[in-house]
């Protein structure tokens, strides 16, 4: 049994200090995680990242949430690994950093896996592990004057756990050149190589793009959204045989039997809005 998400912001993680992440669901399904360490420009942390995959377990299995926004608070999305956090990483052994990573891995891969539509709203910076976040989500809207990065090779470093993502999607080509190179790069090149889908002058049309999303994601079956999300990881790569053709063959006949599928047909026959609209 899932449960609903309160629909007013929450403490993904109880300490006395201001939450590093904040979340808020509507009834309706609108949810929104806010990236809440503005004086570090959401900077990530190992709290923060405790904190993004907190939020994400609990969404995983939120009942009703429709489509989920990621935000930063204060103009910035964020700034990649923060500067103290970096150098505690520093003093670690390999392995001590290693599971360090892998908390930053575990995180990227609860959003990806998220079946509601997922969508990175970026105004600012959105740099190294930022960037992560915004390839891990299903599409992104950026702002004009946002700022991407993959800078950690001028640290001696690679961007390796948010590489899957990021190669996913802006290609290995794209990668290669921005991974080595490690500078930053406007809104408008995000955009020509896949990194963001739209870009808006300001942050009033972010907003105004998150209204119109949030509506637009209500004419869509949220369990026909999720499995047309799993669709589309499953046939990715694969060639196009008998054994793809049955499958995807068998995983439309089970939709048009489903309660959705069938609901859906109706309506459309009936000239009515399906009962998932409200």
């Amino acid at each position: 049994m899932t449960d609903p998400i309160s629909p007013k912001f929450v403490d993904v993680q109880d300490e006395a200090s201001d939450p590093s992440v904040l979340l808020e669901a509507t009834p309706e399904g609108v949810a929104v995680l806010l990236l809440n360490r503005p004086t570090r420009k959401n900077a990530f942390n190992a709290r923060m990242i405790v904190s993004l995959t907190e939020a994400f377990d609990t969404l995983a299995g939120a009942e009703g949430v429709r489509i989920l926004f990621l935000r930063g608070a204060g103009g910035a999305f964020s700034a990649g690994a923060d500067l103290e956090w970096m150098r505690r990483a520093g003093t670690l052994s390999e392995a001590e950093n290693r599971d360090d990573a892998l908390d930053l891995a575990k995180m990227l891969h609860a959003l990806r896996k998220l079946p509601m539509l997922t969508v990175a709203l970026v105004e600012g910076p959105a740099f190294g592990g930022g960037a992560g976040l915004v390839a891990a989500c299903d599409m992104a809207v950026a702002t004009a004057d946002a700022q991407f990065s993959f800078s950690e090779v001028k640290l001696g470093l690679t961007p390796a756990t948010i590489s899957p993502y990021v190669v996913e999607a802006i290609g290995a080509r794209n990668a290669r050149r921005l991974f080595a190179l490690g500078g930053r790069f406007g809104a408008g090149e995000a955009l020509r190589i896949g990194l963001v889908d739209r870009v808006v002058a300001s942050a009033e049309a972010l907003d105004a793009a998150q209204e119109a999303l949030a509506e637009e994601i209500m004419a869509c079956a949220p369990g026909a959204v999720a499995d047309a999300k799993q669709l589309a990881d499953d046939v990715a790569g694969r060639t196009v045989d008998h054994a793809l053709m049955e499958e995807t063959a068998r995983r439309i006949a089970a939709r048009r039997v489903s309660p959705e599928g069938r609901e859906g047909l109706a309506a459309f026959f009936d000239k009515r809005k399906p009962a998932w609209m409200g």
